[in-house]
């Protein structure tokens, strides 16, 4: 089978992905897109190429199936459903139900989905096409939002009982996997930087490609790390959600931006930067490009954000070359100093739960200049033996209280030792 052509529509390779990144496209048996990066050489140079063909009897995703009943009914999109006491729309995504879960102590099933293909294996339902990979990124197969076509336009509202207090729509979205390394076993905080380089690198070339994709508001890459979290899947992997709306913490973020313009006619997220580096009593680390702070209002009991040095950096697609590189020395510290944070009296840290989170400014909204590119990196656990719990007050009212200070979480990440920011802690 031959590579599909594929033509980028906004993503424009840096000088180190032309030469040392490889973007292979094809498409999983049921439709869904696939991208390899690969930045083994014998793969960049083209000595070598993947596996392109899916082996798997799997029908069109979007073909009719049969329901409970034995009927063959037409496939169904998922919707979504507007809560008139916020505002917010929200996903109804039955789909997922059925997703496998492979980790911790819920796992519902055997084998890996997101490991390279194993052959005389049993288990034969990974996305993998390869038995090997470097960096590849998919459609979720189990995906909270999904673009269907052919059907009502992304707009069009129905009701809920035929009352106009709920609006629904299709939750006409997308949801794409990231696998960021073929071991199974890998930490995300262990992989080499240069690894991390081809991550940094699958961020910025989905969100180009996204961005141009109509009826997409916001593309938000992620990490959900660690059982506690509620990972389904022990493989290193993130993920990226692209909503047909403003997701409600942007919202609120941008609302504040964009008022912080009108009374101060400055950016609230750099004036934000320059006053942590000003203070410089909450600054963790940073390199020629980019500074990771504990911000001065921290929630969590570990919370660290990051940011870049130059202005007007919107979106992760906007880093250049050496911001990239950059960036992938600074989040492997980060994830380093993350599973330092707790002594277990051993010395030897923990493997830290925790969310990582890209902020990019929406793509379409007027207030999209008054944005900056962030990624807001925390974890609930706050002892050893201990998680924070969201309980009565942040759940119920999302009025959050802090178990500790910024100030004693940014003395603990500068206790953990010197740094070397240039290659990368441990490199």
């Amino acid at each position: 089978m031959k590579s599909e052509q594929y033509v980028p529509q906004r993503y424009v390779p840096g000088d180190y992905a032309r030469e040392h990144i490889r973007i292979t496209p094809t498409r999983l048996a049921d439709g869904r897109r696939f991208f390899y990066l690969d930045d083994d050489p014998e793969y960049v140079s083209g000595s070598k190429t993947r596996r392109l063909d899916d082996p798997r009897p799997l029908t069109d995703r979007f073909a009719p199936h049969q329901d409970q009943e034995g009927r063959m009914v037409p496939f169904q999109p998922p919707q979504m459903r507007r809560d008139p006491l916020t505002g917010d729309w929200i996903p109804m995504a039955t789909a997922r139900m059925n997703r496998p879960i492979t980790a911790g102590p819920q796992a519902t099933a055997k084998g890996n989905p997101l490991a390279a293909r194993k052959p005389g294996d049993p288990y034969q339902d990974g996305e993998i096409p390869d038995e090997d990979y470097n960096v590849a990124v998919f459609e979720n197969r189990f995906p909270s939002m999904m673009q269907v076509p052919n059907t009502q336009a992304a707009d069009q509202s129905s009701l809920v009982d035929g009352n106009p207090l709920w609006p629904v729509r299709e939750a006409n979205g997308r949801c794409e996997v990231v696998c960021f390394d073929p071991d199974e076993r890998a930490l995300p905080a262990d992989l080499p930087v240069s690894r991390l380089r081809t991550v940094v690198e699958a961020w910025a070339f989905r969100t180009a490609e996204i961005s141009a994709m109509e009826g997409i508001e916001q593309i938000f890459p992620f990490e959900n790390h660690g059982q506690e979290i509620g990972v389904s899947l022990a493989h290193p992997h993130g993920q990226i959600y692209c909503y047909p709306f403003i997701a409600p913490r942007l919202e609120q973020e941008l609302r504040q931006c964009a008022d912080y313009r009108e009374r101060t006619g400055g950016n609230l997220l750099t004036d934000i930067l320059k006053a942590e580096l000003d203070s410089g009593r909450r600054v963790v680390f940073r390199n020629a490009t980019w500074v990771a702070y504990v911000p001065a209002a921290a929630r969590w009991p570990l919370e660290v954000h990051m940011a870049p040095v130059r202005d007007g950096i919107l979106s992760l697609d906007q880093l250049n070359d050496q911001e990239r590189w950059d960036l992938a020395v600074m989040y492997s510290t980060l994830l380093k100093r993350g599973n330092a944070f707790f002594d277990k009296g051993d010395g030897k840290g923990m493997d830290l739960p925790y969310i990582a989170a890209w902020h990019q400014a929406p793509l379409h909204d007027p207030r999209r200049e008054d944005y900056r590119l962030n990624l807001q990196f925390f974890s609930f656990r706050r002892a050893v033996d201990k998680i924070k719990y969201l309980a009565g007050s942040e759940s119920g009212m999302a009025a959050w209280v802090s178990d500790t200070t910024p100030e004693r979480i940014a003395d603990r990440f500068r206790q953990l030792g010197p740094l070397d920011l240039e290659k990368g802690e441990n490199q």
